[in-house]
């Protein structure tokens, strides 16, 4: 069995800790956030024009964007890390299908997804295994499909040890420039076709970034 590094049990075991004190915080977020609404229907039409299929969630959380996609006609999956927060998941929405695994040893067959998101998950993943977890999305995006990938912007990375209703945490948390997270993803294969930049002016702004796995 291969060795767990240390950031992916850290991980791991802090949202199992923080999962229902997170479900809240996120529950009612994407109702008061229309930029990041349209990302996920600009997404959900590149995935209809890509011809469709199954969609993964990658670090879906409590679930509630794969609803939102769901609401949107994509058929979706959700696959997170912690077990707590799939547990959660499956109580809130039943009608969907999630699944506990890592993005970095990502379970799933060659070529057999019609687009992947990964929204705000990628931000624990440390630089160095960044190119690994790119490598696995492009190997199960079906060839001209849409990968969609948002996170914090910003240079640097901090220690998060508390977090959704005070509870210990221990995760690392990445800031990165959008130029950056495209370089990763031309080297993993993909094209990369636009970026959205949510909310510049505050003091951590949010990135979409949009890409597709060349046909």
């Amino acid at each position: 069995m291969p060795v767990v590094d240390d950031w992916v049990e850290d991980t791991r075991t802090s949202y199992d800790t923080v999962a229902v004190g997170y479900a809240e915080y996120v529950r009612a977020s994407l109702a008061k956030q229309p930029y990041l609404r349209s990302a996920l229907a600009l997404f959900a039409d590149l995935v209809r024009e890509a011809g469709g299929g199954p969609v993964a969630d990658v670090g879906c959380g409590p679930g509630e964007v794969a609803a939102h996609l769901r609401g949107l006609g994509v058929d979706v999956f959700g696959v997170d890390l912690s077990p707590g927060m799939v547990d959660l998941a499956r109580r809130s929405h039943p009608d969907l299908r999630f699944e506990v695994g890592s993005m970095t040893e990502l379970d799933l067959p060659d070529g057999s997804l019609g687009g992947l998101l990964a929204w705000w998950s990628v931000i624990h993943v440390p630089d160095e295994e960044v190119p690994t977890v790119f490598a696995h999305f492009h190997r199960v995006l079906r060839p001209g499909t849409p990968v969609q990938i948002g996170f914090h912007v910003g240079d640097v990375s901090r220690l998060k040890t508390e977090g959704y209703g005070g509870h210990p945490m221990r995760v690392h948390v990445h800031r990165r420039r959008p130029e950056r997270v495209a370089g990763w993803l031309r080297d993993a294969g993909f094209e990369v076709e636009a970026h959205l930049v949510v909310d510049p002016d505050k003091e951590v702004p949010g990135a979409v970034l949009c890409a597709r796995r060349p046909a």
